[in-house]
């Protein structure tokens, strides 16, 4: 009797068995996709608190915390995009309009505060949905669609500002809000951040547990399988471009309150470094595959490795440097994950 149990387990036993060393990576890796970006941003820590004890003092790490606030922020929405096989090159230039559009609406049309957040909210949802229907109904790669918009934003960013920058002393303060600090001790961590933090959560929510996060994976894993499977992909495309609008529109708001103004140069490097943020974090650039807290793992890398080179004095061209590496490391790293699964 015990040698006929034996035999009934032993299929999988011997496939368990025979697994190299490697192909249980492999297999950890492609089923749990944040584990890479977190080891990373681990022993980034170690090291840099062991180059400088500075790096550990709650003053250094609300800081760090601070700077990821807006680039994270922007990482849900462009998380959302690549996860369908998309890029969204305009997501820097959605969030500064979305901002001088707050703003203006206050100074220039005498609208006020909640209004005009409302205004914001709805502009950068808008903004999303052009970039959606532009992909969907014209058949554009999404490359190319958001590298045109990139410009359109940038320049209707310019006439609408004057090129100007609005400071907090004109602005309401429930625009400034997510600037204000919340002390607990050392540590001091804004409203921003709280609000990007809460972001994730929902989204990993709904991601995780709702049809339409189900139907954002199909959709981003084999396009014309989901469409046979009975998944509105036209429909469930738009509305991933709605919701990262509506997501750039939040970071927008995290911004004013970040630098304290809406400016037109704002976040002039926050288009690459959410593609850097969402690349590193796991998700896989040729969709379906990917978690959104792999995102915020990914924002925090980029914010701790800038930060720690900081402290070690290292040249800022050595910190792009490095960054870059660490792009290339993990979209190679995808490629071989997908290799090894075919």
């Amino acid at each position: 009797m015990s040698q006929l149990q034996v035999t009934a387990d032993d299929p999988a036993e011997r496939f368990i068995r025979r697994q190299t060393p490697l192909q249980r990576i492999h297999h950890v890796l492609h089923t749990y996709p944040a584990i890479s970006p977190a080891i990373v941003l681990i022993v980034a820590c170690v090291v840099f608190g062991l180059v400088n004890p500075r790096f550990f003092r709650p003053e250094n790490l609300s800081l760090i915390g601070q700077q990821v606030a807006v680039v994270g922020a922007l990482a849900v929405g462009q998380t959302l995009i690549i996860m369908t096989a998309g890029i969204d090159l305009s997501v820097g230039a959605v969030m500064v309009f979305t901002s001088i559009a707050m703003a203006g609406s206050v100074v220039n049309l005498g609208l006020p505060g909640p209004a005009a957040l409302v205004v914001g909210l709805v502009v950068g949802t808008l903004a999303g949905g052009i970039n959606g229907v532009l992909v969907t109904k014209l058949r554009l790669p999404p490359f190319i669609v958001t590298l045109g918009t990139l410009n359109i934003f940038l320049a209707l960013t310019l006439l609408y500002s004057g090129g100007q920058t609005i400071q907090s002393q004109d602005l309401p303060d429930i625009l400034l809000w997510t600037g204000q600090a919340i002390d607990i001790g050392s540590f001091r961590i804004t409203t921003g951040v709280l609000v990007m933090l809460a972001m994730y959560a929902v989204m990993s929510y709904v991601l995780k547990n709702t049809a339409w996060g189900k139907h954002v994976y199909a959709t981003g894993d084999d396009r014309e399988a989901a469409r046979l499977a009975g998944i509105a992909v036209t429909r469930i495309l738009v509305s991933v471009y709605l919701v990262a609008g509506l997501v750039y529109a939040i970071a927008a708001w995290i911004l004013i309150g970040r630098v304290g103004a809406a400016s037109p140069n704002a976040g002039s490097d926050a288009n690459l470094d959410s593609i850097t943020a969402v690349v590193i974090g796991g998700t896989s650039l040729f969709g379906g595959r990917g978690v959104i807290i792999g995102s915020l793992l990914g924002a925090l890398i980029v914010g701790v490795i800038r930060n720690g080179l900081d402290l070690a004095g290292v040249d800022v061209l050595w910190k792009t440097l490095v960054v870059g590496l660490l792009v290339i490391i993990a979209v190679a790293t995808d490629q071989w994950i997908r290799r090894v699964r075919a």
